[in-house]
């Protein structure tokens, strides 16, 4: 499966417990994380609204082309290029095996990859499901591995 993913979305997912903007948005959200959960799904990063935020495009004021929301994508991006050695940017695509939302979740946990997440209305939440270690989260819970870097454009 390809999901087509702003780049901030890379990290909503890991503290996603099923709240969000409008009932279609999290029912959209659930079945998207189900099926990266049930095995390898290829992420492609695309620039603006992208599969998640589709529910919303309908809406008088959406919200997905805000600037605050473009900055998200640009801080994401940012932290996650260091991450992985790796630029991410539109038209990338990552394999988002288990090791991979193992490493991108650590690194989230330890606060690495969150600098776009400092003006969001959702941090709050985020930070009480980090410090339940993801208990609740749609994905799998963080669990101990190496600390080393994944190549996630590799097939593993």
């Amino acid at each position: 499966m390809t999901v087509k993913l702003r780049v901030h979305h890379l990290l909503c997912m890991f503290t996603f417990i099923g709240e969000g903007y409008t009932p279609a948005f999290v029912s959209n959200f659930k079945e998207i994380a189900q099926e990266i959960r049930e095995g390898q799904t290829l992420a492609e990063i695309v620039q603006g609204p992208d599969d998640l935020c589709s529910p919303l495009l309908h809406e008088a004021v959406c919200h997905c082309h805000h600037p605050n929301v473009l900055l998200r994508d640009a801080r994401a991006a940012a932290d996650l290029s260091a991450l992985l050695f790796s630029s991410i940017s539109p038209g990338k695509e990552l394999f988002l095996t288990e090791d991979v939302l193992q490493t991108l979740r650590r690194s989230f946990a330890e606060g690495k990859i969150r600098s776009a997440c400092l003006d969001c209305q959702w941090k709050p939440l985020c930070d009480t499901v980090v410090e339940n270690n993801f208990h609740g989260t749609l994905l799998l819970p963080l669990t101990p591995t190496s600390n080393e870097p994944v190549d996630p454009s590799s097939h593993s």
